[in-house]
């Protein structure tokens, strides 16, 4: 078996699936930003980095960097609060931060966060995406739209040229994912998004020929004006505003990104590992690096945050992938589509993009993931749950770190219940220590300490603690002295060298 390939060897297998994620990526950078409320040519950008910076540094071999449906919100409430040019900023720092995390080798920090925590986290992203994308399906303005509270407006408003583009695109995604489709190999080899947004623009084309629906307006369209050769686009990259360095929030937003796009990364690049069929291991410290450079990179040309992605990742794989090469070739083939053929582009309409995105909020939120998680236990279920409630009330971080404690409770409630055990039978006691014990544990020993009878024998059992929490020494330590009083004789067995903590208790018989 082999692990690595040269890209020459590979071009036969490479250059075509790198098409196949070109096709897959346009829709999607597209849709990430309308969702991110950043310009159309950020997600372009974005995509461009991750596939000439990132696919470079990387150590993955299918992995696929770009602009993320998970960052959406991050970057929709960096945009609201300190404008573009600030959240490119935290983009740049938020690369710098993750160049790093790889230097100091936090490539494993993804091991550390639960998996509920994870998953709630994607689903609050999915049900979000949802929400904001259920407007802009129904051909509203992005602005001024009418909100959920006036659902009679919001019908009034609708376009029905747009709700039938975006019913007719979200029914080939839906199609695309059944069996029926998959059987049919040729066919399953186009890209669903692809022929989603080809679908939207020529029933669009049908419509302002015709006079059956009102045709769209340009604003409901991708609008990329401007762009008619290289020079215009390289005119128009965006610097980040280096004005805001003092700003305290620019940092808070640089550490979220940071931290979600390095977690999402590490996530993605371990599925991606998984369905490599050559089962190669990916570096995830050098993924970090390669990241950051990415990011950093991508916020001072103005483009959006970027992760590894799992979409076009699994698409990559799918479509026959043997290195990083293919992911350079789409990103080379986002270049000449932004440079040469912007005019194509502003053709996709809003509504085909926002089916995308439905459709990839309803993958992260559906109603199996609560049920699978319910089936798994309150201590899997509440984290999942309160871990989305709490994104949607707050935001990403204020709510993985709400999760995070949640999952935390109930790792020490766990531990706590293990710990200690008691048992009682007539006048024979046996309190058993079965793990290390600490001071959380304390009300729980006194509780089985003061449930000792009189005139009884109590057995104290730590032969399999490693370590005693001095504070619980000290109560067991006051119950023997306590002891003569009610006639109670105490057996230790202990750990080595506990026993002599424990002065003057005598000899007993064995516990029977």
């Amino acid at each position: 078996m082999r692990t690595s390939m040269s890209w020459l060897k590979t071009l036969p297998q490479d250059i075509p699936a790198g098409i196949v994620v070109f096709l897959v990526a346009v829709p999607l950078c597209l849709g990430i930003s309308l969702a991110s409320g950043a310009p159309p040519l950020s997600g372009l950008i974005a995509g461009i980095i991750g596939g000439l910076v990132v696919a470079l540094i990387s150590g993955s071999h299918v992995s696929v960097s770009g602009p993320a449906a998970g960052l959406t919100v991050i970057v929709l409430g960096a945009i609201q609060a300190i404008g573009f040019e600030g959240m490119l900023l935290a983009t740049a720092l938020a690369g710098a931060m993750q160049l790093a995390f790889g230097y100091l080798r936090m490539g494993k920090i993804g091991a550390f966060v639960p998996s509920a925590v994870i998953k709630g986290m994607l689903t609050a992203i999915g049900l979000i995406l949802i929400l904001n994308q259920i407007p802009l399906a129904l051909g509203l303005p992005q602005e001024n739209a009418p909100g959920f509270t006036q659902p009679i407006a919001m019908l009034q408003h609708a376009s029905p040229l747009a709700f039938s583009i975006a019913l007719i695109a979200l029914l080939i995604l839906i199609l695309w994912d059944t069996a029926f489709i998959s059987r049919i190999k040729w066919l399953k080899m186009i890209p669903a998004p692809l022929l989603a947004v080809i679908a939207g623009v020529v029933i669009d084309r049908i419509a302002l020929q015709g006079s059956f629906l009102s045709p769209l307006t340009s604003d409901q369209r991708i609008t990329l004006p401007g762009l008619e050769g290289p020079a215009d686009f390289f005119s128009q990259l965006h610097l980040p505003d280096f004005a805001m360095l003092f700003n305290p929030q620019v940092y808070m937003m640089a550490l979220t990104i940071a931290l979600v796009a390095s977690l999402e990364t590490l996530l993605s690049l371990e599925a991606a590992d998984k369905i490599d069929p050559f089962k190669r291991h990916s570096p995830p410290h050098r993924e970090l690096k390669a990241q950051g450079v990415g990011n950093l990179c991508s916020g001072l040309v103005g483009g959006l945050p970027i992760t590894a992605v799992i979409v076009r990742s699994s698409a990559n794989v799918q479509a026959g992938a043997r290195t990083r090469f293919s992911s350079f070739v789409h990103g080379i083939l986002l270049l000449a589509s932004v440079t040469f053929f912007a005019v194509a582009l502003e053709l996709i309409p809003f509504a085909c993009l926002a089916a995308i995105l439905l459709h990839t909020g309803y993958k992260l939120a559906r109603p199996a993931l609560f049920i699978a998680h319910y089936r798994q236990g309150w201590n899997r279920f509440l984290p999942y749950v309160i871990t989305i409630v709490a994104i949607m009330l707050t935001d990403l971080l204020k709510g993985v770190i709400v999760g995070l404690l949640c999952s935390l409770y109930f790792l020490v409630r766990s531990s706590f219940r293990s710990a200690i055990s008691f048992t009682k039978h007539g006048r024979h006691c046996l309190l058993r220590i079965h793990k290390d014990v600490s001071f959380l544990n304390r009300e729980e020993m006194r509780g089985y300490l003061d449930a000792v009878p009189d005139d009884s024998f109590v057995i104290i059992d730590a032969t399999e603690a490693n370590f005693i929490d001095p504070d619980i020494q000290e109560d067991i330590n006051n119950f023997i002295q306590a002891s003569k009083q009610s006639n109670v004789t105490v057996e230790l067995k202990s750990v080595d060298g506990l026993s002599a903590t424990f002065p003057g208790v005598s000899p007993s018989p064995r516990f029977a």
